[in-house]
């Protein structure tokens, strides 16, 4: 990925998502020709130049000091995850290029395997960086049925999302869950321009997908580590659950998701009713990676 464009398109968004008003500037009759604020104004909200701010927003973040990038941290208003971008694009831009990666055998430990197994009650699922599963529980599996086909390797989330119009009825709130997708995706492409497999996948749905396209152009980042879900499941039918994200200390770029239903809730009676009908003998995840 062209880290010089990267870095040109997400500081043009950030600038043209702030009026003067919200930055506190004083504004002076005339017609804006701009939605944000101008260059020199984001200049001097940071404490720099006109020419070295215009310098970093065409894409030459190398060599910029961290008491340049704090200071537009402050004059843009970044969010934690927009900062974090923020200095991974500066960090790419600084550091020697590092050659193009490729794809990684991601193995899980026979520890993780049996801890998801053993979550009986609570749907677990570990997944790559990118969203591929790469093991799982069998009431995970009964409660992401698309993910997990029975005659074929497990989906990954995004190309679910985007490439399979069964995510639509699925995630009521799809645009949410669907954004949510690209900013993390967003985050994983600041961290490390060269990962080849990650441009292979936004090079993908971005040519098959018209809503990945438009927000992957967006430049939105955040970060999505605990929040709740509305699911349409095909068996039990509606269901809010709680998620949380759980880094795996032991295995690099692997999450560990689960998710809950808040007790005494139509939900909870819900995840019981799949709990019941997921407790049916099932084939085992013949897909399941170990070490």
């Amino acid at each position: 990925m062209d880290t010089r464009h990267e870095v040109q398109e997400f500081l043009t968004a950030l600038r043209g998502r702030i009026t003067p008003e919200k930055a506190g500037l004083t504004v002076f009759g005339g017609e804006r020709r701009v939605p944000g604020l101008r260059r020199e104004e984001v200049a001097q909200l940071a404490g720099v130049s006109t020419a070295y701010y215009t310098r970093m927003e065409r894409g030459d973040l190398g060599g910029v000091s961290e008491s340049v990038l704090y200071a537009l941290v402050n004059a843009l208003q970044l969010t934690d995850a927009e900062s974090q971008h923020l200095f991974d694009l500066a960090r790419a831009a600084t550091g020697p290029r590092r050659p193009a990666r490729t794809k990684q055998d991601t193995r899980l430990s026979p520890q993780i395997t049996q801890l998801m197994e053993t979550m009986r009650d609570v749907p677990a699922v570990a997944l790559s960086k990118l969203g591929d599963p790469l093991g799982s529980n069998p009431l995970c599996r009964a409660l992401l049925p698309h993910l997990f086909p029975t005659d074929a390797a497990p989906v990954n989330t995004a190309r679910y999302l985007f490439l399979d119009p069964r995510s639509r009825d699925f995630y009521p709130d799809w645009d949410a869950v669907a954004r949510e997708s690209v900013s993390a995706m967003r985050l994983l492409a600041g961290h490390d321009p060269s990962d080849r497999q990650l441009a292979a996948l936004v090079g993908e749905l971005a040519t098959r997908s018209t809503e990945f396209r438009t927000w992957w152009g967006s430049h939105t980042v955040r970060t999505h580590s605990t929040g709740t879900k509305r699911i349409n499941h095909p068996v039990v039918g509606e269901m809010t659950l709680s998620y949380q994200t759980l880094t795996l200390q032991n295995v690099a770029n692997v999450r560990l998701a689960t998710y809950l239903a808040e007790a005494g809730t139509p939900s909870a009676d819900a995840l019981d009713l799949l709990r019941s009908w997921a407790a049916t003998p099932l084939p085992a995840d013949p897909h399941q990676q170990t070490a």
